[in-house]
């Protein structure tokens, strides 16, 4: 409670309404700074971020959502033009806040700790930029990951794109990305999608349907990745389900051709549909730039001592994807 209350204080002392976009700028290198100055809790950002929010209830939409905006990190990407690479990584707030109100999530904790950091890699400086992305149905199924991405993608100014979430025992690498939903576990805004295993949906995209191949394939140099293989171990995840077949392990897209999604490798619920349309938005621009996801393991609750470790392993596992890259 006290860290929250200490980055959205001053937010609101300072009058949220006259300028939404400035607000959510301070919040996010406010929270960005915490973890610079040693601090190793992505909580307060989360948290701090609901209290404006609760207070600004009766502003107009439109300054809602430019305060999410800033407040993500995702007007804020801008790379040093003197670095050699240039790195995307996106991460979730923690979902299952209702049941759990203590909850972290590795993957935002890695973009706040990593957001602006130039990393000495074999091929020269690197730089990184992150940001977060809501756990909320709507969002995705209005565009925000399009609308985010595809102006980086047809600029040239991306390398490297790892969308990063919480997922299992280990890190996964998660290779076929699937089209449709079918998790039957609500957003943090408490939304069902109403999709099933033995009924998955098609997400929207804006107007229409979300409209793709059934899978895509990520463009990882997964065998680079895979030799980091420690503290936690790394796998290339190839486990999807389709409706034809069930669960399997694919070897190829070729395989599963003809087939109806269940759930990609990353499962049926957001952290799979950011793999699948980041992908479908690289295809779409056709930027070809080097993107996948990655899932980390699973915490319960807020653990420092594992999720920096888990920090540490993403910072080495983005310069082994740069060092994997095809040379230039």
């Amino acid at each position: 409670m006290v860290a929250f209350e200490m980055l959205s204080a001053p937010i609101l002392e300072s009058g949220v309404t006259e300028d939404p976009v400035a607000a959510g700028r301070s919040l996010w290198r406010s929270a960005v700074l915490r973890l610079r100055d040693g601090g190793r809790d992505d909580r307060a950002l989360y948290w701090a971020r609901l209290d404006v929010r609760r207070w600004m209830r009766n502003q107009p939409e439109s300054d809602l959502t430019a305060f999410e905006w800033a407040s993500r990190g995702m007007d804020d990407v801008d790379f040093d033009a003197t670095v050699g690479y240039r790195v995307l990584i996106t991460g979730f707030d923690p979902f299952g806040l209702n049941d759990n109100l203590d909850q972290s999530n590795p993957s935002g904790l890695a973009v706040l700790a990593l957001d602006g950091q130039v990393l000495q890699t074999a091929r020269g400086r690197v730089q990184v930029q992150g940001v977060l992305i809501p756990v909320r149905f709507a969002d995705f199924d209005r565009g925000l990951i399009e609308s985010f991405l595809e102006p980086l993608l047809t600029s040239g100014d991306l390398d490297l794109v790892i969308t990063i979430s919480m997922g299992r025992d280990a890190f996964d690498l998660e290779r076929f990305p699937g089209r449709r939903r079918s998790a039957e576990v609500p957003d943090n805004l408490d939304v069902l999608t109403g999709a099933t295993v033995s009924a998955p949906l098609v997400p929207r995209l804006r107007d229409g349907l979300l409209t793709g191949p059934e899978f895509l394939e990520f463009l990882l140099p997964a065998g680079a990745m895979r030799a980091i293989d420690a503290p936690f171990a790394v796998r290339d995840n190839r486990t999807v389900r389709t409706l034809e077949q069930g669960e399997l392990v694919a070897s190829s897209l070729i395989e599963l051709g003809g087939q109806t999604a269940v759930a990609g490798s990353g499962g049926g619920y957001l952290s799979n549909e950011i793999a699948y349309r980041t992908l479908l938005a690289n295809g779409r621009t056709g930027a070809a730039v080097p993107m996948g996801h990655l899932h980390t393991p699973r915490i319960a609750g807020y653990d420092p001592a594992a999720e920096w470790q888990m920090v540490e392993q993403i910072r080495r596992l983005i310069i082994a994807a740069v060092e994997g890259l095809p040379a230039r």
